[in-house]
């Protein structure tokens, strides 16, 4: 088990190379530059041009940028914001900490709502709870995020009569408006992940309640919460465990669409505002966080296979 670890340790480490280098070339394959948003209407002008790419170090081979950068990031320097002069670390940090409170919020509604849905419709396929499950994963999955944050807007102002504050509140300033601010966009993103999350362990159920060993305990009469519990959710634990994974990747990585409807300063407004602005060091210090986490989440999730499953101790 430890020698597999530190395989997918090495592994993950070749990964974050490989990201940093592709990560650096795309940004600067973008059209457009920092230096000719700035001039302005003074575009043109060779000496300030020249000015200005020398202050930003634009004017040094991509290589030698690359590894300036790389080797400042090696000693925790993100770098310095382009536009705002602040340190890149505290910017994308301040900025993560905000989208990750939604996505782990996002997947734990996504857990709670979908995993019981999933196995009460993968226990009886064809019956009328996988029906209804079935329409509710069809609405769900085919529902874009940004359709369903608009109508949970018009909804909650409609029926309700309550308009959320479309300002983000930390936590430690106030629980209740962070709550009241952040319940609207993780209902949007949490209603699709659940749906995701309701398929698939319908599916894993449904291929499970036709094993012999589930048939048996049925036959030999054990309570429906020992068949669930002990033999359907047991097996299955893996797979969802592999799969909250990567839903809580999906969500971190695809969720500027809901900070941008509603207003959040999480990691998607940031990146959004980068690419606008041609922030280069912004941009590259969100996207390298955003790797560094995935690594971490695949990470943690084979390491939560060993105490799941002691077959995988073994190994």
């Amino acid at each position: 088990m430890i020698e597999a670890l530190l395989r997918r340790i090495g592994a993950a480490l070749v990964t974050l190379v490989l990201a940093t280098g592709v990560v650096f070339l795309l940004i600067r394959a973008v059209p457009g530059d920092i230096i000719g948003e700035m001039l302005g209407q003074s575009a043109g002008d060779p000496a300030s041009e020249a000015a200005l790419r020398a202050f930003f170090g634009l004017d040094r081979p991509l290589t030698a940028q690359y590894l300036a950068w790389a080797g400042d990031v090696l000693q925790g320097d993100l770098g310095t914001s382009m536009r705002q002069g602040l340190p890149v670390l505290g910017i994308v940090v301040d900025a993560f900490l905000v989208t990750l409170e939604i996505g782990v919020a996002t997947l734990l509604l996504a857990i709670l709502v979908g995993v019981p849905l999933g196995m009460v419709a993968g226990a009886r396929p064809g019956g009328v709870a996988d029906m209804v499950v079935e329409g509710f994963t069809l609405v769900g999955l085919s529902a874009p995020v940004f359709w369903t944050g608009m109508v949970l807007l018009i909804l909650a102002d409609g029926w309700l009569g309550w308009s959320p504050p479309l300002v983000y509140t930390p936590p430690d300033i106030s629980l209740s408006d962070n709550l009241e601010g952040i319940a609207l966009p993780v209902l949007a993103l949490g209603l699709l992940q659940a749906a995701a999350y309701a398929q698939f362990t319908r599916q894993q159920s449904a291929a499970l309640m036709r094993q012999d060993f589930v048939r048996a305990a049925r036959a030999r009469g054990l309570p429906a919460r020992v068949v669930y519990g002990r033999h359907l959710l047991r097996n299955i634990a893996i797979p969802l465990v592999t799969y909250a994974g990567l839903i809580l990747v999906q969500i971190l990585g695809g969720v500027v669409v809901v900070e941008t409807l509603f207003g959040i300063p999480g990691l998607g407004r940031t990146l959004l505002a980068a690419i606008q602005g041609r922030d280069y060091p912004v941009l590259q210090g969100a996207l390298l966080l955003t790797v560094v986490v995935a690594l971490l989440v695949n990470l943690v999730i084979d390491l939560t296979y060993a105490l799941i499953d002691p077959r995988v101790r073994g190994a």
